[in-house]
């Protein structure tokens, strides 16, 4: 808790004029009255007077009647109803001899009069009104409305119950009176507050706001009481335009493996089957590759016939890549159904396909969109994020594959990571890293990862290379980050969501 001495350095020169100020007074009127200040530097001061809990804000609301445009006009020609009846005083009339009273009011004086019995009407060929007994009495009396309509603007609570009653009716005219609310503040000191005034001597030191050039120059500033700041003080919420949290989040992720030495890979959202998975050396019959797993678009894709070649023996036979290969044969046809990319390694065979052995060594990653016909549920989407990343050099192990995947962890904010062995058709060997989640208690797949097979790395690249692989689910990363327990939640479009949401930085 601050010291009094040290809050009182916090005043600015405003706080210290308006503070005094609320012995006496605690509306903003009378404070603008008591400092001389204008009302938006005595509003100012009472914020941060508040901010600091020195004084208590209260706030009043109250219903006020104000005159409207018609209102006005009736001010200065007389109520359509009154000028009707002083139109029939003297004789009955037609409802084409009016000449007071316009066709629109007609239709109110008529309806309002006849109600009150202040007038006779006549069906003949045209309407004809005379003035009733009641008509005459009330041209003596007055119009109420007409006293009222002088006083506005009035508060509800200054009225009496006829006069809201009078006001009721008038407002379901058209533009003659409105209701609004006034918003009244109150300033209240508070126990620290009054503590702060006891001394007197610590609000009558001058202080400066800023640092001025011209203080540094003469060296004034050396007798200069400098006014201190409090960071940690509440200031009011901005609404500003900004990025989505996610891309905020795939911008820093991006930076990430930018800053580690990595190049950027980019690649297509629609694949052939060939690419996504046989490239991978994952079996044709794979589980995965069913309708209820991935999404497949209606035409097929064409893939060059050279490299379809090679992954085919390597699937029936191993090739030359010293394995037996599937045992199975190999459908082209399947190869060439297109698809919507069930992972971003299919972007990383696209490049390691594209290298020579003169390129090496490389690393590559990608942030990218995937699609698999999942179940939604808490831990699950059907259409999210994907970070992938490659290594091609002929130094690298599972010890470097570790210490990478450990680096990006620590930098995402994560310290309960582990990595448990784990079985992928293109990596060997392989691995699933998981993340613990405090609050559903249990450990969260992050991603898989791994050594890519040689049936994946010779007939891709031409040559035997160690190639380190992670394909990491960015959505389940960064809910830790954002306190999202429901990868739901992420894509819902909550505007106050979108708002409040913290920038990604670490």
């Amino acid at each position: 808790m601050p010291t009094k001495e040290e809050i009182a350095l916090e005043l600015s020169n405003l706080e210290r004029k308006v503070l005094p100020a609320v012995l006496k007074s605690n509306s903003i009127p009378e404070l603008i009255r008591e400092t001389g200040l204008i009302e938006i530097e005595v509003l100012r001061a009472l914020q941060w007077l508040a901010n600091k809990e020195l004084i208590a804000l209260e706030k009043k609301e109250e219903e006020i009647y104000k005159i409207d445009s018609n209102g006005k006009l009736y001010l200065k020609r007389g109520l359509p109803e009154k000028r009707f009846l002083q139109e029939i005083e003297p004789k009955e009339k037609k409802i084409s001899e009016f000449k007071q009273v316009d066709k629109d009011e007609l239709n109110v004086c008529v309806g309002l009069l006849k109600r009150n019995n202040y007038i006779n009407v006549k069906k003949e060929q045209e309407l004809t009104f005379s003035i009733t007994k009641e008509g005459q009495e009330k041209i003596k009396k007055g119009f109420v409305e007409e006293a009222l309509l002088n006083k506005l603007p009035l508060s509800s609570s200054s009225l009496t119950t006829e006069d809201k009653k009078i006001f009721e009716e008038l407002l379901k005219r058209k533009n003659i009176i409105l209701k609004d609310k006034k918003t009244e503040f109150f300033a209240k000191l508070t126990v620290l507050g009054k503590e702060l005034l006891k001394d007197k001597k610590l609000l009558e030191t001058k202080v400066a706001d800023k640092l001025t050039p011209e203080m540094i120059r003469t060296g004034s500033w050396k007798e200069t009481q400098l006014k201190t700041f409090d960071i940690t003080s509440k200031v009011p919420r901005i609404n500003k335009g900004k990025k989505h949290f996610v891309n905020e989040a795939i911008e820093y992720i991006r930076n990430i493996w930018l800053e580690l030495g990595f190049e950027e890979m980019e690649g297509n959202q629609v694949q052939s089957a060939f690419w996504d998975l046989d490239a991978l050396f994952v079996p044709q019959d794979h589980p995965a590759r069913e309708l209820q797993d991935t999404f497949y678009l209606e035409h097929n894709s064409k893939v060059d016939s050279k490299i379809l070649q090679k992954v085919k023996k390597v699937h029936e036979t191993g090739g030359d890549t010293g394995s037996k290969g599937w045992q199975a044969p190999y459908s082209e046809k399947i190869a060439q159904e297109t698809l919507l990319r069930t992972h971003t390694t299919v972007v990383s065979a696209h490049t390691l396909n594209k290298l020579k052995k003169e390129d090496l060594p490389k690393k590559y990653f990608i942030v990218g969109k995937v699609f698999r016909n999942e179940v939604l549920d808490w831990k699950h989407l059907f259409e999210f994020h994907q970070v992938d990343g490659i290594v091609i050099d002929p130094d690298v192990n599972l010890v470097k594959l570790k210490g990478y995947l450990k680096e990006f962890f620590t930098k995402m904010g994560f310290t309960d990571v582990r990595i448990r062995p784990a079985h992928f058709p293109y990596t060997e060997p392989s691995a699933e890293i998981e993340a613990y989640n405090p609050v559903k208690k249990q450990w969260v797949e992050m991603g898989g990862c791994g050594i890519f097979r040689p049936e994946v790395t010779k007939t891709l690249l031409g040559f035997e290379c160690p190639v380190l692989a992670w394909g990491l689910g960015m959505e389940r990363i960064i809910s830790n980050y954002y306190k999202i327990n429901d990868l739901r939640e992420i894509y819902k479009n909550d505007l106050e969501q979108l708002k409040t949401m913290k920038t990604f930085i670490k």
